[in-house]
Formats: C-alpha cells, sequence, structure tokens
C-alpha cells in the first residue's frame, strides 16, 4: 500500500541533544579511513583556523538517520521498515561540526512518491547547535521495496 501523501511537510520533534566528542570523530575518521589531522590532532585543527578537530563531512549521518528514526517508528504512516533500504543521501554544510558541539536534528518529510510499486520518503534533518544556528541540513532518501507478489 502506498504511502500516504499528507504526510508531506510533517516535521517531527527535534532530538535530544548530541555532545560531539573528539573520541567519537577520532574513531568516525578512523573507520572511514580519513587520515586528515584536523580530525583527530586538537592542534591541527587550530592551524587550519577551528577552536577543536572537526568531523569528517559524513559524521552527521549518524545522528540525522536516528532522528529519522522519528519518522520510520511513526505508526501513522506506516512504513514497513524490513523492506527499507537507504537510497541516497546529500549534506548541506553551513560550518563544519566541531568536538564539543551540542546538536539537535528536527526531521521533516520533504517528498513521498510510488515508483513501480515502491515507496520512496525523503527526509531532510536540519541539524543545529545550542545556539539555534543551522550546522547543516541532511537530505535522506530510503526506499520501501514492493512486496513480492505470491
Amino acid at each position: 500500500m502506498a504511502l500516504d501523501q499528507s504526510f508531506v511537510g510533517r516535521t517531527y520533534p527535534p532530538t535530544a541533544p548530541y555532545e560531539v566528542g573528539r573520541e567519537k570523530i577520532r574513531e568516525f575518521a578512523e573507520a572511514v579511513g580519513e587520515t586528515n589531522p584536523v580530525y583527530t590532532d586538537p592542534e591541527a585543527a587550530k592551524a587550519f583556523g577551528y577552536s577543536d578537530v572537526i568531523a569528517p563531512p559524513t559524521f552527521v549521518f549518524s545522528i540525522t538517520f536516528r532522528a529519522a528514526g522519528q519518522v520510520v517508528e511513526d505508526p501513522q504512516l506506516g512504513l514497513d521498515y524490513s523492506r527499507v533500504v537507504h537510497g541516497d543521501q546529500k549534506f548541506v554544510y553551513a560550518r563544519p561540526v566541531r568536538a564539543g558541539d551540542r546538536l539537535t536534528v528536527t526531521s521533516t518529510i520533504e517528498a513521498i512518491k510510488s515508483l513501480a510499486g515502491n515507496d520512496i520518503l525523503d527526509i531532510r534533518g536540519e541539524v543545529h547547535d545550542e545556539a539555534g544556528e543551522r550546522v547543516v541540513t541532511a537530505w535522506t532518501k530510503l526506499v520501501a521495496r514492493a512486496a513480492e507478489e505470491a
């Protein structure tokens, strides 16, 4: 069954603040093979004009995808998560994520489409710091595959 188009534009409450730690950034950088010292060495980051280490660009995926869980788990939407695959991801930064940031994410359903029996859900995650300043906007595309016919 196709997802309800009336959910387009629905915004979910902001997440609890996520505190970005140096160690999490270092672990993430190592996991994705990033060797730039601005991700692991506070002095190197300061030499480039940052107040502390910064996170690799895809670091925020973990917090924006977790925030999108509010959408995915909304029982009224009726998304069958067992059929979902990650379709696409895009980030637009206002500034880098820094160690010490306390970030919240507000998720909004931007589009719902049906294509060949598949439901395609576009979710925008607005990431803000404690001062309410936008840090990054992330778009996540989820594809709920069509049920297999018997």
